[in-house]
């Protein structure tokens, strides 16, 4: 007989699975950037990885004025004949030859005369599961230290996204939407049991925010929280803050990629959030 908790947890008949975030170098050349997307994909199956997750922006530098050369149409979709060169190409292969989800981190997306951040997620036969245009732009101005209006050439997003896999619902959000709360007590509401971010913070919030905020998501909504950077560029005009991290329900790090370029993997068990809701009821 099947043990079930009040939320939908079932504690007989889940399944644990193997995440991995691909913490890689971006730099100004996107055949490059698809060529070591793709590798680190490839590698990451190959080590046992069923969900593979990419940065923000990793096809491109993180910086306003060179999105709109590095965008790309959503020709997925559209079911259009799509440039060998294309990023969204080359993630819709690497999942379906490595048999692996792929949340593949963000690129600059055209859409008409409108650019979005975009995640576009991947299943393992290279099929769009889900597409997430970033709702909450990155506009800060911190005297003396940074200034950054993501609203200077990006339009935001308007709907939340829950991407349905075969272990469990997973929420996705971008980066700075991490500070908003109410975006993922919907998706909590909607039955994610995992959030993934694609993210790139700065070395003035990073160190500040960055873990402080993605430990908070976990706790609020007793999920596991996995997000992935760019790897730290000093020469880079915006210098990432890196630390790609995966957060347990109880608000512990339990992976962390530090600064350089690599792979870190952790196995999800759900179990561990299930029981967690049990012990500390917030709905």
């Amino acid at each position: 007989m099947e043990s079930r908790n009040r939320y939908g947890g079932d504690f007989t008949n889940y399944r644990s699975f193997k995440i991995a975030l691909c913490q890689m170098n971006v730099t100004e050349n996107k055949k490059e950037n698809n060529q070591k997307a793709y590798d680190m994909i490839t590698q990451s199956a190959s080590n046992g990885a069923d969900i593979v997750v990419l940065p923000e922006m990793f096809n491109c530098p993180y910086d306003k004025n060179g999105f709109s050369y590095y965008a790309e149409e959503d020709t997925l979709l559209k079911g259009n004949v799509i440039n060998e060169s294309s990023s969204l190409l080359m993630l819709q292969k690497a999942a379906m030859a490595n048999g692996v989800y792929v949340i593949g981190g963000t690129v600059p997306e055209r859409d008409c005369d409108r650019l979005y951040n975009t995640c576009f997620c991947f299943d393992r036969k290279g099929s769009t599961i889900g597409k997430y245009r970033k709702i909450n732009l990155f506009d800060v101005d911190i005297s003396e230290k940074i200034t950054f209006k993501e609203s200077d050439t990006l339009y935001a997003g308007d709907e939340i996204v829950v991407i349905d896999t075969e272990f469990c619902k997973i929420g996705i959000a971008i980066c700075f939407d991490i500070r908003f709360p109410d975006i993922f007590k919907e998706m909590r509401s909607s039955g994610a049991d995992v959030f993934i971010i694609p993210g790139s913070f700065n070395m003035i919030t990073g160190p500040a925010h960055w873990e402080l905020l993605l430990r908070a998501r976990a706790v609020d909504n007793q999920v596991f929280v996995a997000s992935c950077s760019s790897a730290r560029n000093e020469n880079s005009s915006y210098v990432s803050y890196a630390n790609s991290l995966v957060i347990n329900p109880w608000g512990n790090i339990i992976a962390n990629a530090g600064y350089d370029e690599k792979i870190i993997y952790i196995t999800i068990d759900l179990q561990e959030a299930y029981k967690l809701r049990e012990q500390i009821p917030l709905t």
